[in-house]
């Protein structure tokens, strides 16, 4: 066979079925707190080093802290998306 390579062309709503599926299936074997929480624990530690970069601040305040930034975060992504979805009714209106 003078090419090895072999495209596979799969419809992407395909594939996000299988994906969800797929999600479905690990939950039902798996709970998903535990195979999140190394994830989770990633997310909140960047907003730990924004409220505490020096890590002065005691255990408990410096997570308070940092769930107090990552609210901010994402109330700021859900004003992001209301303006841009204003933006867009407005596009479709005119």
């Amino acid at each position: 066979m003078p090419n090895d390579l072999i495209t596979l062309s799969i419809d992407p709503d395909e594939m996000a079925r299988r994906g969800r599926i797929g999600a479905l299936v690990l939950h039902s074997r798996h709970d998903p707190k535990e195979t999140t929480a190394k994830a989770r624990e990633t997310f909140l530690s960047k907003f730990e080093r924004e409220v505490d970069p020096n890590g002065e601040l005691p255990e408990e305040e410096r997570r308070r802290r940092a769930e107090y930034a990552k609210k901010a975060h994402f109330a700021r992504l859900a004003r992001a998306s209301a303006e841009a979805r204003r933006r867009n009714a407005k596009k479709r209106t005119s």
